[in-house]
């Protein structure tokens, strides 16, 4: 194992601790009056989708002096939350890792994981610290499917490395609030879950974490509504898989997007290979290795650089070297190859957004729709990037000490 990586691991870890976990997301500036207003009104004519565009990118350019310009403040956000608590968990597991620091970071994740619960009707749901938009204006701190699993998934690791029987239940009140998202029933025997309570979409990574969470703490737990559920939000998503083995980010009856990227794909391909180990499903192991091979032969460059689609390279994301790292390791039995991309991958991303002064990482690469001109994004974002990683280097740095995967 190289010290290099564990000592960035450490030293990583050590920043999140001391800005108290709390910092910026790519999200947080469009939750701005003046960024939502902007979106309504780039709508309207040619005229102002142009000058909407121009504005944006402007803050791509300049992500800090925007976030100053608009006196956005760093915050605690639940899915990073979640994601470092998940990290620790698994770098107690190292024999490298001074326990002590790991101890203090993980009370301290506990309370504000606490403290930042969302109002539920039934069970435990987390959601973002700010106002975002998706068919509509979602008010912050509305409980969500993605981030209540990424906490959710803390709570399943610490339950399966001590056997701790307050985080099981806690993951049987996250189940109690994911089963009671919106649900379309496709057919008898296909449904999708919705991201929010409040609407129906269908979103094939969503409908696969809640699936995932909920057949395994399903199996735990002997409830069979909860795995019965996940299933058939598993049959959906397989269903809709295309035939060079790609998933579309959305599904029926929705009109597809033909957004095939990078780390939405290792989502689904990851909550697949969880789903396999759990439910040993013929079809769900033939799905996953095709969309793996896809993966593997169209989104990365010869240097492990991670593409953000197929037929597009930039922008290259830190989101999605941080997933590819951490899908790649845990289907690493799936593909002989897959290992191997992933050591790459980070490699890559050691040597091109890592601040090697600092200690973390930066947002990516960007090319300039003003110039074409390649730069470097130089924000550090706490959920997109430092705790994506920090998730990414516990999963690598585990399985390459100890062949172990956290299930």
């Amino acid at each position: 194992m190289s010290d290099l990586e564990i000592q960035i691991s450490k030293n990583l870890l050590k920043i999140l601790r001391d800005s108290d976990f709390k910092g910026h997301d790519p999200y947080d500036l469009k939750a701005h009056p003046f960024f939502l207003n902007l979106i309504k009104w780039g709508k309207k004519n040619k005229i102002t989708e142009i000058t909407r565009e121009i504005v944006m990118e402007l803050t791509y350019h300049y992500p800090i002096k925007s976030r100053w310009l608009f006196n956005i403040k760093s915050a605690h956000n639940s899915k990073a939350l979640g994601l470092i608590g998940t990290s620790i968990e698994e770098f107690s597991l190292l024999e490298n890792f001074d326990k002590k620091i790991l101890e203090n970071s993980q009370n301290r994740i506990d309370q504000l994981l606490y403290s930042y619960k969302s109002e539920t009707s039934t069970g435990l749901g987390w959601g973002y610290p700010f106002d975002w938009e998706s068919q509509r204006l979602i008010p912050a701190n509305t409980p969500n499917g993605i981030v209540t699993t990424a906490v959710g998934e803390y709570y399943w690791t610490r339950y399966k490395i001590h056997a701790d029987s307050k985080s099981l239940e806690n993951c049987s009140k996250i189940c109690e609030f994911l089963s009671n998202l919106p649900i379309d029933s496709i057919s008898e025997d296909k449904l999708c879950f919705s991201y929010i309570p409040n609407y129906q979409n269908h979103v094939h990574n969503l409908n696969l974490f809640v699936a995932d969470f909920l057949i395994k703490v399903g199996l735990e737990v002997n409830k069979k509504e909860w795995i019965d559920l996940g299933n058939k939000a598993v049959n959906y998503t397989l269903s809709d898989q295309y035939e060079d083995g790609a998933f579309d980010y959305n599904g029926p009856p929705e009109e597809p997007q033909k957004f095939i990227d990078n780390y939405h794909t290792g989502f689904v391909l990851r909550m697949l290979g969880s789903i396999h180990f759990y439910t040993s499903r013929d079809d769900v192991e033939i799905a996953l290795k095709k969309g793996l091979k896809f993966y593997l032969d169209n989104f990365f460059e010869r240097n492990g650089a991670p593409k953000l689609k197929p037929d597009k390279t930039y922008r290259v994301d830190i989101h999605s070297a941080a997933e590819a790292i951490n899908c790649l390791t845990f289907l690493s039995s799936y593909n002989v190859n897959a290992f191997k991309q992933a050591t790459d991958v980070l490699s890559w991303t050691i040597e091109n957004l890592f601040d090697k002064r600092n200690g973390d990482f930066f947002y990516g690469l960007e090319k300039s729709r003003f110039t074409g001109r390649i730069y470097r994004s130089e924000i550090k974002y706490i959920r997109w990037a430092q705790s994506w990683m920090l998730r990414a280097m516990s999963r690598y740095l585990l399985y390459n000490e100890q062949n172990r995967l956290i299930l």
